[in-house]
């Protein structure tokens, strides 16, 4: 079995995915920091926040329909470019001393409706460039390369906005989403397009394609409880670490040892090959019931710390494992689309889990809803174990119809 980084155009996607994550890494931390130094509201970092993400939500199944028909490599291409230029915009503008906060909600709203249409192409990118029994360690390389710069960025975030000002971060941003273009531009992507119908019909069957499996449909089910239940994580946990568990320290190192089980989990996804996939990954996501429960009984940060690291290497697991499954399940042609919802689906809950959590502790205090979220996420995920498809379901070897390179 070769290993993908012997192929050129999968090095070039690999090093295009790592320069775009390497900058997205950074740029929350900076975002929020300079919102906040700008506004002094938070009120005006949620709308800035609320523009990048309710886009890329409502979007996605239309970003997954156009990447089939188009082709994912231009269609990425496309949204690195505009990617960009948003960022750019948005460096210059905390460069110039006096941001605007509509500038900056504008420059977000258009980069999340990028994502939107990004997002769908990086499964399909990754078959486009690999052959099948290099799937499996391609996808841990590139959940390996996420985790590594989950480390990096906010690092460099820190860096970047302590001495020389947060707007430099976005232009590291910009800087690597037009590396990553050029990287694109030059590599060449298998593609096999769909029959030519109606924008109704094409999404109808990428649901169609999710609907008929049950082990796709319940395991995003699972997937989306544990997004809802991360939200309330990080929304609680940073105000439990610094009034109890010893300060801003204490929550740091909670999430830099997460970034570093994530890290772990991927490299692990790329050695290991459990013979029930789903049924396996989905059994490690419970592992977020810990420190969900640890923090609502404030339990000490060693324990909490330690046990949100554990988590995150259960989510390394999953990400890489997943993405296997679902490319030699799913009929190339109608990927993106799949994916789109897959994205929709497992992220819609995360907005959810931000607003209730403030809500539910301000009414029974936040170890109510900790627990909760613990409970939930742990009958969810293990609950898809009684699912039939997700017990039975073992790694597909499937053969792709006829391929176009483009």
């Amino acid at each position: 079995m070769a290993h993908p980084l012997r192929s050129r155009d999968f090095r070039l996607l690999f090093g295009a995915r790592v320069l775009s994550m390497t900058g997205d890494a950074a740029v929350p931390a900076a975002l929020a920091l300079a919102v906040l130094r700008a506004t002094g509201s938070t009120a005006a970092l949620a709308l800035v926040l609320g523009c990048a993400m309710v886009p890329r939500l409502l979007l996605l199944p239309i970003g997954g329909v156009v990447a089939d028909r188009l082709g994912t490599r231009g269609v990425a291409l496309a949204t690195d470019l505009v990617s960009a230029g948003a960022q750019l915009f948005a460096g210059l503008e905390l460069l110039g001393g006096e941001p605007r906060l509509w500038h900056l909600a504008v420059t977000q709203l258009i980069g999340g409706t990028a994502a939107a249409f990004q997002a769908p192409t990086i499964s399909p990118l990754v078959t486009g460039t690999v052959e099948p029994s290099g799937l499996r360690r391609a996808n841990a390389l590139i959940g390996a390369a996420g985790g590594a710069t989950g480390l990096a960025g906010p690092a460099l975030a820190g860096t970047f906005v302590l001495t020389i000002g947060p707007g430099w971060t976005f232009l590291l941003d910009s800087a690597s989403f037009a590396a990553s273009a050029v990287l694109l531009a030059l590599a060449h992507v298998r593609h096999v397009p769909p029959p030519k119908r109606s924008l109704r019909a094409d999404l109808a069957e990428g649901w169609s394609e999710v609907r008929s499996r049950d082990w796709y449909w319940t395991s995003l089910i699972a997937h989306g409880v544990w997004n809802g239940a991360s939200a309330v994580l990080l929304t609680l946990g940073p105000v439990i670490a610094v009034e109890r568990l010893g300060g801003e320290g204490t929550w740091i190192a909670t999430v830099q040892t997460g970034a570093i089980g994530l890290l772990a989990g991927a490299l692990l996804a790329g050695r290991v090959r459990p013979r029930r996939p789903v049924l396996v990954a989905n059994a490690g996501l419970t592992a977020l019931a810990l420190p969900l429960a640890l923090l609502a009984v404030t339990a000490p940060a060693p324990l909490v710390i330690g046990s949100y690291g554990l988590a995150l290497a259960g989510l390394g697991v999953l990400n890489p494992t997943w993405e296997t499954v679902v490319q030699k399940s799913i009929p190339r042609q109608a990927l993106a689309r799949v994916t789109s919802y897959d994205w929709l689906l497992s992220l819609a809950a995360a907005p959810l889990g931000y607003a209730l959590a403030p809500w539910a502790a301000s009414t029974w205090g936040a170890s109510a809803p900790l627990m909760a979220a613990a409970v939930l996420v742990g009958a969810s995920c293990l609950g898809t174990a009684a699912v039939p498809g997700v017990r039975r379901l073992t790694m597909p070897d499937t053969a792709h119809p006829r391929e176009e390179a483009v």
